[in-house]
This record gives C-alpha cells, sequence and structure tokens, in this order.
C-alpha cells in the first residue's frame, strides 16, 4: 500500500466525511473514493459503511485504522528525527509552565534533553490570569494549559499531565473539616473572578458559574496572581476550585485543600501559535507525544 493510500485512509478514518477528507488533503473526492476501492479491494471486504447521510468504519476498517496508525507514526517520527539529525535541533525553547508544574514537567524535559543535548529548555512564568498573551506575543515558544483550548491561532497538542482537583477554603470553613466536598457546594458560595484577559470558557472549565444543578456560584474580587489568590483564600473572601497539585507543592496557613470527589479530571496539554514551524518545537511535541500523559506525582509513569 502506498503511503498516500495510507494518509488517505486515516485522514477519512478521522473525517468520516469524504468532502472533509478531500479538502484536508488537498485532493479530488474522487482520488479519496479511488484510494477506499483500491484498498478494498486489496483486502477483501469494505472499510467503511456508506449512506448518503453517514460514513463509518467497518470492523475490519477499524483494525486497519489502529495497524496503519501505528505505522503510520513510526514511518513519520522516524523521517522526522533523521531530518533533524541531519539539521540539527540546536537553541533554546521557550517552555510557559504555571507555578509548580515546571518541576512535574522535569521527566519530559529531561528525556527532551537526552536526545537533544544541543537544545535547552528555559521555564516561563504563565499566570492564569493571563494564559495566552506571552504565546500569541512570542514570549514563550508552547505553553502547559489546561483543556479545553478553543482559540484562534493556536494549536492544542498532546495531553502531557492529568490530575483530580481540590477546593481551597479557609481553615475555618464549615467545609474545611470534610473528607471531601462535591461541585455542589459551590452553590451560594463565592468564588475567584480571574480578571478581564481569561475566556470565559476556559476559566469556567476549572471554577463554573453555576453547579450542574443550576445553582449559582458568584464571582467574587479579582486576583492576578497565586499568591493573591492564596491571600484572599486565608481571609476567607472566596473558595476556590484548584489543581490537586497545590496540594503537593504548597502548605500556606489558614487555607485547607479538600479533595472535589466529583469534579472532572485536568488534562494538562501542550499549546503552541499554530503559525510556529521550527525543529526544536516539533522534536519536543514529538518526544511529549511519544512519552505519553502521566498522573501528577507519578514519576515512574
Amino acid at each position: 500500500m502506498e503511503l498516500r493510500d495510507i494518509e488517505i485512509f486515516l485522514a477519512l478514518a478521522e473525517e468520516l466525511h469524504f468532502g472533509r477528507t478531500a479538502e484536508r488533503l488537498r485532493i479530488s473526492q474522487a482520488r479519496v473514493s479511488q484510494a477506499i476501492k483500491k484498498q478494498e479491494r486489496r483486502i477483501g471486504a469494505a472499510l467503511f459503511d456508506r449512506t448518503s447521510r453517514s460514513v463509518t468504519l467497518t470492523p475490519v476498517g477499524e483494525v486497519l485504522r489502529v495497524e496503519l496508525q501505528q505505522a503510520y507514526d513510526l514511518i513519520h517520527g522516524g523521517l522526522a528525527r533523521a531530518s533533524e539529525a541531519a539539521l540539527g535541533v540546536r537553541g533554546t525553547l521557550r517552555l510557559g509552565v504555571m507555578g509548580a508544574l515546571g518541576h512535574e514537567m522535569r521527566p519530559l524535559i529531561d528525556t527532551f534533553r537526552t536526545r537533544y543535548p544541543d537544545c535547552d529548555i528555559d521555564i516561563v512564568e504563565v499566570h492564569f490570569s493571563d494564559p495566552f498573551t506571552l504565546l500569541r506575543t512570542g514570549g514563550t515558544d508552547l505553553q502547559l494549559l489546561w483543556r479545553p483550548v478553543h482559540e484562534p491561532g493556536l494549536t492544542v497538542g498532546p495531553t502531557v499531565l492529568t490530575e483530580g482537583r481540590v477546593l481551597a477554603v479557609a481553615t475555618g470553613s464549615d467545609l474545611a473539616g470534610r473528607a471531601s466536598v462535591s461541585m455542589e457546594d459551590l452553590a451560594g458560595r463565592t468564588v475567584l473572578d480571574p480578571g478581564p484577559l481569561v475566556p470565559d470558557y476556559w476559566f469556567e472549565a476549572m471554577v463554573p458559574k453555576a453547579t450542574g444543578s443550576g445553582h449559582p456560584v458568584t464571582r467574587g474580587r479579582p486576583a492576578r496572581t497565586f499568591h493573591e489568590l492564596l491571600a484572599l483564600l486565608a481571609a476567607g473572601a472566596l473558595v476556590c476550585p484548584l489543581n490537586a497539585h497545590v496540594r503537593r507543592y504548597y502548605t500556606p496557613p489558614g487555607i485547607t485543600f479538600v479533595p472535589i470527589h466529583d469534579a472532572p479530571a485536568t488534562e494538562w496539554a501542550l499549546i503552541w501559535p499554530t503559525a510556529a514551524d521550527n525543529a526544536r518545537l516539533r522534536a519536543f511535541v514529538r518526544t511529549a507525544t511519544e512519552v505519553g500523559s502521566r498522573p501528577i506525582g507519578d514519576r515512574t509513569g
């Protein structure tokens, strides 16, 4: 099977639409149909079920998709590494992270440095109150941000870290003594206002404006940095859902971190400007993809 035919099959398996596949690969729909029919004749079975309204993979098609995707990734990974070995991955890559997450990125960074000893990583701190400006102005080459990210001009890459969430409350709060709390416990309470530079959808993924049952959650005083937030929490001015790694790195007086048993898991992904294209960036993203995601706190996975 020719590499181009493999690309057509994998694109159609993802898009499940002949027109979008043709547009994505910049070929005609007829070329897509010809490639799929050729593969089906070779295998002796249908790879897609087609109707006037939908395109779906058959069981045989799903098996082929899994096998070909692995082979395709290996081929392109090998070609990319060979190309970069010839050109050299050199210089410095600026990685934006929030607070202590730079420590959690050490295993990935160390793997990257072992593979590309002529390339260094500079850690740049990013504040939750302004998550995208450095990416858009060139202050960072890529950043680690929680999903979802739906920003024009930015590409969402692989998830590299996952973790649960906790509710930060003043030690004197009625919630502080509980073994865990629910997102419903935010009802009627005051939470952080992150300020005007944060898209609503992004912050609401962490701190909703209403509970799942529809009870309002009030936005209170703004904070621009994590330490400003800690001061407001200790004073009892607000409560705030946070990512669970804060328990590992912070023990601020007057604040208790209570696990949230029904909060969605946080997925930390690499984000970079779509227009960016250099060997350092490609090499780091590929390394992250190959290393895979791990739960925060697990240094062996």
